[in-house]
């Protein structure tokens, strides 16, 4: 996985609004201030900024995991991203 990598998609693709799309905009900053802390270590409100965007962004694969389970597979492969380890407990226990 490169870390720097920043996905671009156009507003004509997708709908600004749906959850994907979130997402997707969700993954560009965690990557961007992923980036900024690794030369900016104690940039301790880019820190605070960083878990309240990774919190919103997990809340939203969780909803996005309940309603459209294939779009969130999708997504998943799509952006890199691991799944949560807490995600994956109660998706088998409900199942």
């Amino acid at each position: 996985m490169v870390k720097n990598k920043v996905i671009s998609v156009t507003s004509e693709e997708e709908n600004r609004g749906s959850i994907e799309f979130q997402v997707f905009n969700f993954t560009n900053k965690i990557r961007r201030l992923t980036s900024h802390l690794e030369f900016h270590r104690k940039d301790y409100l880019s820190q605070r900024g960083l878990r309240k965007i990774l919190g919103k962004r997990q809340r939203l694969l969780a909803y996005l995991s309940n309603k459209k389970r294939v779009s969130y597979k999708e997504l998943m492969t799509q952006l890199d991203i691991r799944e949560s380890k807490t995600r994956s407990f109660f998706h088998l226990k409900n199942n």
